[in-house]
C-alpha cells in the first residue's frame, strides 16, 4: 500500500502504534507524558506547569505560492498556525524554533522581511524565537516548533467531549477558504472585500487568549479549525468516542462569503484554515464563555452517544433532515 492510499490519518495511526510499542513506564519521559501523538500539541508534566510542544511545516507550492503571498504574510502564517495549536490546548506559547530549507538564489531581503514579520507576531503573543536550522534545498520548506505551557495545570483536549454537550465555534467560518479561492481563481472584488479575504487566509489571528478563557470558564474539549469544521469535529468524535449532530443553518458564515461565493456552505463546512476554536461544553459553560469572549460564539450542534447517528458527524437541515456529505476537509496525501 502507498501512503496516498493510506492517507494522512492512517499514517498517523501507524506512527502512533509503533511509538507506543517503545513506551517504557520506567523512563521519566514516559512517566511525565500527558498527551502524546494525536492532539493539537504534545503535553507533559514539568516542574511547575504542564509543558506543551507543537510543530508544523509549510511547503512551497503545496501550502503556499510565492507568486501570491508576500514574505511578510508567509512569516506571519508560518508562526500563526503553530500558535493556534497551543491555543487549541488552552496554553500560553513561549518559545519558537524555526527551520528553513531553501534554494540559494532566494533574495536575502525576502527572508529578512519573513523573519521580521514572524518576530513581530511572536512579540504580540509573548513568544521569543530562540533558534532553529538552515539548510539548502530545491524549494522553500518552513518548519516551526512552538513550546508553551498550560495555565492552572488544565488542558483543552480532543478526547474529553461527552454526550449532551453543545458544539460551539468562535468567530466566522469560510473566510480563509474563500480567500484561497479568490487568489487561485483570480476573482476580482472591491478593495475592502479583497483585503478581508486575503488577511483571513494569509494572516489568521490565533485564538490564544480565547483558548485560555475557555479553560477558565470550564471548557475541557476543543480543537482549532485547520482542516475544516466537519473534519476537525470528526477528530474530536474519534478521540472522544462520540457522535456529533451539526445543524447547517446555524453555522456562522461571514456575510462577505455569503455574498460573493455561491458555494459558501461548502467553504464553511469543509474549507479549513480558519483557525477558529471548535469546542464542546454544557449550555451554562458555553454561555459563560460567550460572555467572557470578545468574538462571536455560535452553537452549531450537539454531542450524542456513539452509534446514535448514521455517521460520526451528521449534518441536518432546518427541518431536521439528514444532509448527505462525503468526508471533507484537508488531508495530506489523498
Amino acid at each position: 500500500m502507498k501512503i496516498s492510499e493510506l492517507g494522512e490519518f492512517g499514517l498517523v495511526d501507524i506512527i502512533r502504534t509503533i511509538n507506543e510499542k517503545f513506551s517504557n513506564a520506567e523512563q521519566l519521559s514516559w512517566q511525565h507524558l500527558l498527551v502524546g501523538i494525536g492532539d493539537d500539541a504534545a503535553a507533559w508534566q514539568g516542574n511547575n506547569h504542564i509543558q506543551l510542544a507543537t510543530t508544523d511545516s509549510l511547503v512551497q507550492d503545496v501550502h503556499f505560492d510565492l507568486g501570491t503571498i508576500t514574505w511578510e504574510e508567509l512569516g506571519w502564517k508560518a508562526l500563526a498556525v503553530n500558535l493556534s495549536d497551543i491555543a487549541a490546548m488552552g496554553g500560553a506559547p513561549r518559545y519558537a524554533l524555526v527551520s528553513l530549507s531553501c534554494p540559494g538564489d532566494i533574495e536575502v531581503e525576502g527572508i529578512s522581511r519573513f523573519c521580521h514579520s514572524m518576530a513581530s507576531l511572536g512579540a504580540e503573543f509573548g513568544v521569543a524565537i530562540v533558534g532553529g536550522n538552515l539548510a539548502a534545498g530545491p524549494s522553500l520548506v518552513i518548519t516551526v516548533t512552538v513550546l508553551g505551557c498550560s495555565r492552572d495545570k488544565l488542558l483543552l483536549k480532543r478526547s474529553t467531549a461527552t454526550p449532551g454537550e453543545q458544539i460551539a465555534v468562535t468567530g466566522y467560518l469560510g473566510l480563509s477558504s474563500a480567500g484561497l479561492e479568490m487568489l487561485r481563481k483570480g476573482i476580482r472584488l472591491d478593495i475592502e472585500t479583497s483585503a478581508i479575504l486575503r488577511k483571513a487566509h494569509l494572516q489568521p489571528i490565533p485564538r490564544v487568549r480565547e483558548g485560555q478563557i475557555l479553560i477558565q470558564r470550564g471548557v475541557n474539549s476543543a480543537i482549532d479549525i485547520s482542516d475544516g469544521l466537519i473534519a476537525d469535529l470528526d477528530h474530536i468524535c474519534e478521540a472522544s468516542t462520540i457522535n456529533a449532530r451539526v445543524e447547517i443553518d446555524r453555522v456562522p458564515i461571514h456575510q462577505v462569503v455569503r455574498t460573493y461565493f455561491p458555494n459558501y456552505l461548502e467553504l464553511a463546512l469543509f474549507g479549513g484554515e480558519d483557525y477558529e476554536l471548535l469546542f464542546t461544553a454544557d449550555s451554562n459553560t458555553v454561555d459563560r464563555a460567550r460572555e467572557a469572549l470578545d468574538c462571536p460564539v455560535t452553537v452549531v450542534g450537539h454531542v450524542v452517544e456513539q452509534g446514535r447517528l448514521p455517521n460520526r458527524v451528521t449534518l441536518v437541515d432546518g427541518k431536521g433532515d439528514v444532509v448527505p456529505h462525503a468526508r471533507g476537509g484537508w488531508e495530506h496525501f489523498t
